[in-house]
């Protein structure tokens, strides 16, 4: 791999005498829009993680005509000597972050709720015989598996980034939170048939594009935590941040054929679920912006034994 001076850095750059300017609106770094003269594309370059490349083109792929995403141009695995690189098309659309941040979106809530809808459904129609990461391109899972004990996972992040520094009366909260939402989510899945399907992961605003005419999703980015796991992992992640009853509503009301339950039954398993995400975020060594936002929310929730607790006044915020 090469060294990290010769990843491109923020803002414009070169790489390999290409004009790249970062993509905006993602976190990873890695991303970029290439093409000034011509039709423009996007290029990631997978210089932490390069063999998510060929998963991520695989994915693209499987997906392709299911739900809204951009056609795979080009992969290339990485050499001695260069990264692992995706180049995909440009998709039009609006960063549904953007619109949102709008306090009258120039959008129809409910029409984009149940476009939201359709495509979590579609993916929570794609199974898989168990849980787990992808392995490599052929999207074998991974031998490893995944963690199943939210009290588990929480004790193992205890000394790890914010949560290191959290007092014993705040940890004894969340960890009487984690064993409640624990229950909540195994009582579920006893009383209902559930299987493994594509979760997309990271299933927020910051990563779909919207057409603000027709109020419908366009394009679903950054597939690089997609695994299979469960529907309400991106439920729990859509609602994070989003509160607005609007778009929730008709956005879980359109999730009966494969999450079978009631709006608040939904939410309530998505918030259970997201536990997982908040403590990983929370435990995570590199403060960050995120990383403050979700631990705040986690404290909040800890300290009310509610997953519905919003330590904010705005309805939404934006991380």
């Amino acid at each position: 791999m090469p060294a990290d001076e010769d990843i491109p850095p923020s803002g414009d750059g070169w790489w390999h005498g290409i004009p790249l300017r970062p993509l905006a609106g993602g976190y990873s770094g890695e991303t970029y829009v290439v093409g000034a003269d011509r039709e423009p594309v996007v290029v990631r370059i997978y210089a932490r993680n390069p063999e998510r490349a060929a998963i991520d083109a695989s994915l693209l792929h499987l997906v392709r005509g299911l739900v809204p995403v951009p056609s795979v141009l080009e992969l290339r695995h990485p050499t001695r000597t260069s990264p692992a690189v995706l180049v995909t098309e440009l998709v039009a659309g609006t960063r549904l972050d953007v619109l949102l941040a709008d306090p009258a979106p120039a959008v129809d809530l409910e029409v984009l709720g149940r476009s939201l809808a359709e495509v979590l459904t579609t993916l929570a129609g794609i199974p898989f015989l168990d849980y787990g990461m992808f392995a490599d391109a052929s999207l074998t899972l991974s031998e490893d598996g995944m963690p199943t004990d939210l009290r588990d996972w929480a004790e193992d992040l205890r000394g790890a980034g914010r949560l290191a520094t959290w007092t014993g009366s705040d940890w004894q909260a969340l960890l009487d939170l984690v064993d409640a939402a624990q229950d909540l989510l195994e009582t579920a899945s006893a009383s209902r048939v559930e299987r493994a399907v594509l979760t997309h992961s990271d299933f927020n605003p910051k990563n779909l594009l919207v057409d603000p005419a027709t109020s419908r999703v366009t394009a679903v980015l950054d597939w690089e935590f997609a695994h299979a796991g469960s529907v309400y992992t991106d439920i729990g992640n859509f609602c994070r941040f989003e509160r607005d009853p609007r778009l929730l509503e008709p956005l879980l009301a359109g999730l009966d054929r494969v999450a079978p339950g009631n709006v608040k039954e939904h939410l309530t398993l998505g918030r259970a679920n997201d536990l997982w995400a908040l403590l990983e975020l929370a435990g995570r060594p590199r403060p960050s912006p995120v990383q403050a936002i979700a631990t705040e929310l986690l404290l909040a929730q800890a300290r009310t034994n509610d997953l519905e607790a919003w330590p904010w006044e705005a309805v939404r915020v934006d991380p």
